[in-house]
């Protein structure tokens, strides 16, 4: 009797685990007339799209208007002023699935869809960080843009003749965007701490405003371009 019972809760664990199986398959099935991300890559500039991501970070909501950083496992998408509600801001929180709808826009070097639409869909995924230190100067490195990445090891370099740090877009009122350069064995990148983003507030633009020039820091950030790479800093801290 014992061994049939064992047997009985062996075959229920069996199919619980393969129906699990099949939730997880159906869940990265793409839905009909869905791009692959190989396919949004692929497609033309001001061509539509439609492409099924995830929420990882919200920047701004203004005028019924939002804009997403958002990813899924094979690459990420930049929602620019998407239509939305501030209700259906609020329901769009971090790792939500949604169906967009729109037109595959460059402005500056970053690659985004504007006059998008969406549907929020069932499923959840929350991206870890891509350690993109190895990449930096490499053409792979745009592989990923808008992916959430790392730069680790970084040397906080001088912004500007200064010889300060960093620098405030509004050096005046010493608030909005932050500015400043570090560089991995010769080769440096611009990053920007979008205060739409991370604000005056945010333990992001604090560590920021502590750095000081030859500091070893790592950096995770939403790999946005404006004229070359110049990501959105989303952490700072001092290099482990």
């Amino acid at each position: 009797m014992k061994k049939i019972i064992a047997l009985l809760i062996v075959l229920a664990l069996c199919v619980a685990f393969a129906g699990c199986s099949k939730s997880e398959e159906k869940a990265d099935v793409k839905g009909e007339g869905v791009m692959t991300y190989a396919q949004y890559v692929a497609a033309a500039i001001d061509s539509e799209v439609v492409v099924e991501t995830y929420v990882q970070a919200k920047q701004s909501w203004w005028d019924n208007k939002a804009t997403f950083y958002t990813q899924d496992k094979d690459g990420a998408y930049f929602l620019y002023e998407m239509p939305c509600t501030e209700e259906e801001y609020n329901k769009l929180t971090k790792g939500t699935k949604i169906k967009v709808t729109g037109f595959k826009s460059e402005w500056s070097g970053e690659v985004e869809i504007t006059d998008a639409k969406f549907e929020i869909e069932e499923g959840s995924y929350t991206a870890s960080a891509f350690d993109a230190t190895s990449l930096i100067g490499s053409a792979d490195l745009d592989k990923h843009a808008n992916e959430l990445v790392a730069f680790k090891g970084m040397t906080v370099e001088a912004y500007d003749e200064s010889g300060a740090a960093f620098a405030y877009k509004n050096e005046a009122e010493k608030t909005d965007d932050l500015y400043f350069k570090a560089s991995k064995d010769g080769k440096t990148i611009d990053f920007c701490v979008e205060f739409y983003l991370t604000g005056k507030d945010t333990d992001v633009y604090k560590a920021v405003e502590g750095f000081k020039v030859g500091d070893k820091v790592d950096i995770e950030c939403f790999l946005y371009y404006y004229n070359g790479v110049n990501p959105h800093v989303v952490g700072a801290a001092a290099s482990k």
